[in-house]
């Protein structure tokens, strides 16, 4: 798939993409996962990232050998959520919003598709940003999460372009495969991993601002 086309829409990942939360999301997941003694590393949460946090949980009880009930899993999950309300700092990436506005003034939608939930989405970006995107897909919106393809397939037909004709923006590796299941030109920000983690992506920039260089050379 070639970038040398003019693409109709371009759906951008959340976490890590369009605001800087992923250092908070990692300090939560830190903070009540050691209170059952189980101790987990950044990468895992930035690797897993835009996946449903049950199967996070999962794996960090596998690779520290331990199990919790489901009942236990949802209590975890739930304080996770309170910790990280407790921390969160809003920062939107510098130049993010201007960047989603030049798009919309060309006639290309944009859209929203994240790991996160359709309620955190809302309390986490300003409402002037949150109404920018065309259409959101939140993961409660969908069966299968990234890197399931469904999330950005479903982008696709709420504004009825063919995935052919979609950009991503993504971050992570979950994201990155979600878009290329879904035959989707995908580019990808280091902006918590480095960018031998996103190697499956069509292009890798080191930062926000290489991205909107690179989309400045696109004719449109």
């Amino acid at each position: 798939m070639s970038s040398n086309k003019c693409y109709k829409a371009v759906f951008f990942d959340m976490d890590g993409v369009v605001v800087d939360s992923m250092p908070y999301h990692f300090i939560s997941w830190f903070e009540v996962l050691r209170q059952y003694d189980v101790c987990i590393v950044p990468s895992l949460i930035f690797e897993m990232e835009g996946a449903k946090w049950d199967e996070v949980i999962k794996l960090a009880l596998k690779q520290s050998g331990m199990s919790l009930q489901s009942e236990i899993m949802n209590k975890v999950v739930h304080e996770k959520e309170k910790i990280f309300k407790k921390y969160f700092k809003r920062f939107i990436f510098t130049g993010v919003s201007e960047f989603i506005k030049s798009l919309k003034n060309q006639g290309i939608l944009v859209g929203l598709v994240t790991g996160s939930g359709s309620m955190e989405a809302k309390c986490i970006l300003p409402g002037e940003l949150y109404n920018l995107f065309d259409t959101v897909v939140a993961v409660d919106m969908v069966k299968k999460a990234k890197p399931n393809p469904e999330s950005y397939l479903t982008a696709a037909k709420n504004l009825n372009v063919l995935p052919e004709d979609c950009m991503v923006v993504e971050n992570a590796p979950y994201g990155v495969k979600a878009a290329k299941a879904a035959k989707m030109f995908c580019c990808a920000v280091a902006t918590s991993l480095s960018r031998e983690n996103l190697v499956e992506a069509d292009e890798i920039f080191s930062n926000h601002q290489e991205l909107f260089n690179y989309f400045e050379q696109l004719e449109y």
